[in-house]
């Protein structure tokens, strides 16, 4: 059974990891553990309130398949937590690692994002990060961009940032391609 790391923080984005979790379980019998710096109780953007699994500072790349991580708006400020070392724990045992809006913050700030392409909200919104330097290699997408097991996507783009995850883990194929085009059809014009 496949074992996912998702990161909350406070005022975590709800809808960011929502699909992936969600289909994660009940589609897939993935292990999803949730981790919140210091195990603390955390409550979303909508109000939601989460018990973590485990401390983020407890989390061990030989105990999971991936290390997600949820965006939010505390990854600007200074209460972001320092998650350097978990980081490369995971990217040096060659596992996914993936994070969404204002989390890849803490891959640029671990270095994880120098020499892979990715993506974020925008360029500038991750240019000036201390240990990035990575901008040579972003890409503006509205889409979820993966490059080998690191896997990046704005705020915008829940859908195609699980199915990079499922993709990444050895999960993809024709039935998880019709999943993103569901979840994607009301994105489409309409006629009149």
């Amino acid at each position: 059974m496949k074992r996912l790391a998702i990161v909350l923080t406070e005022g975590f984005a709800d809808w960011e990891v929502a699909t992936l979790t969600a289909s994660a379980r009940t589609h897939f019998g993935f292990d999803v553990v949730t981790a919140t710096p210091d195990g603390a109780e955390v409550r979303s953007m909508g109000g939601m309130r989460v018990a973590a699994d485990i401390a983020t500072e407890h989390l061990h790349a030989n105990a999971f398949d991936a290390l997600i991580l949820c965006g939010g708006t505390v990854w600007e400020t200074e209460k972001a937590p320092d998650l350097n070392g978990v980081i490369d724990d995971f990217i040096s045992r060659d596992k996914v690692v993936a994070a969404i809006c204002g989390a890849t913050l803490a891959l640029a700030r671990a270095g994880a994002l120098n020499r892979a392409a990715h993506t974020s909200n925008a360029a500038d919104f991750i240019a000036d990060v201390p240990g990035y330097s990575g901008k040579a290699r972003y890409k503006d997408s509205p889409y979820a961009i993966r490059d080998g097991k690191i896997i990046t996507a704005a705020g915008s783009a829940p859908v195609t940032f699980a199915a990079e995850v499922y993709r990444a883990l050895g999960h993809g194929g024709d039935e998880l391609d019709q999943y993103v085009l569901m979840f994607g059809a009301e994105h489409q014009p309409k006629a009149i």
